[in-house]
């Protein structure tokens, strides 16, 4: 669980430079909403949201069998390697290329004409590569605080429902603690990044901010029958007995 939770951050916070459109990928026009006076408003989100529902599903299974320490352990490490992981990337922009590597990545098989064509389009790789990799300060520095209080925070709600309502309404713990994290996920993250680091107006900032929460409560919701999969394969395989025992140790260790 630790290794897949780990994982997917990671591979999440590398995708993100990528900026999609949500409605155009599943076919439709962009929405073209108003919000707060800003219009044109549309769900254009990182590619990073692909595996985030994961981690969010993990957070909450790891919530429910380890308790606390064990969610605050994992997410100070995956943070810690997020950051190490950067840190290494930015080493990575900062080698001199092989200079025949910067426009030799042409598929086998192109004509003279499509080659030449798709090295004007891509120009220089080793520009191509720091452009995508080479994520600005304010982003690096806004995502990973946006994960830790996030993370803090789901770990809070998820034991504070399950000690109002027992070991039933797994969908309330998990399903309410998720939307209540991203909520502040979603502003934190744009607000630093986008607010603090490029002084975007900040009205804009927060109806992108609202955009992105509404999209990820969406996936919340859709990610709860998941959630009781997942928790009932895990029952499964630990055995009813031993199950039961994590689960009650989890939710005593709430310090």
């Amino acid at each position: 669980m630790a290794g897949f939770f780990v994982a997917n951050a990671l591979v999440a916070e590398f995708m993100g430079v990528k900026l999609f459109s949500l409605e155009k990928t599943l076919g439709y026009q962009p929405v073209d909403w108003s919000f707060l006076g800003q219009s044109g408003m549309s769900f254009t989100l990182t590619a990073g949201v692909l595996l985030w529902p994961v981690v969010f599903v993990m957070t909450d299974l790891m919530n429910e069998y380890f308790g606390p320490r064990g969610v605050r352990l994992i997410s100070y490490l995956t943070a810690g390697l997020i950051a190490y992981g950067f840190v290494m990337l930015y080493f990575a922009m900062g080698l001199d290329p092989a200079e025949f590597w910067r426009t030799a990545h042409i598929k086998p098989g192109l004509s003279p004409e499509d080659a030449a064509a798709l090295r004007a389009k891509v120009g220089d790789y080793n520009t191509a590569y720091a452009v995508v990799f080479g994520q600005s300060l304010w982003i690096i520095v806004g995502s990973l605080f946006a994960f830790l209080i996030s993370q803090v925070v789901d770990v809070a709600v998820f034991h504070r429902i399950k000690s109002h309502t027992g070991e039933g309404k797994l969908w309330l713990r998990a399903t309410g603690s998720t939307l209540v994290s991203q909520f502040l996920d979603s502003f934190v993250v744009v607000f630093i990044a986008l607010y603090i680091g490029q002084q975007l107006p900040f009205v804009l900032v927060l109806a992108i901010s609202i955009m992105n929460y509404l999209y990820k409560g969406l996936v919340a919701l859709v990610m709860t029958p998941v959630i009781y999969w997942v928790h009932n394969a895990i029952d499964r395989y630990l055995g009813p007995e031993m199950a039961a025992e994590m689960k009650r140790t989890a939710q005593g260790g709430e310090s």
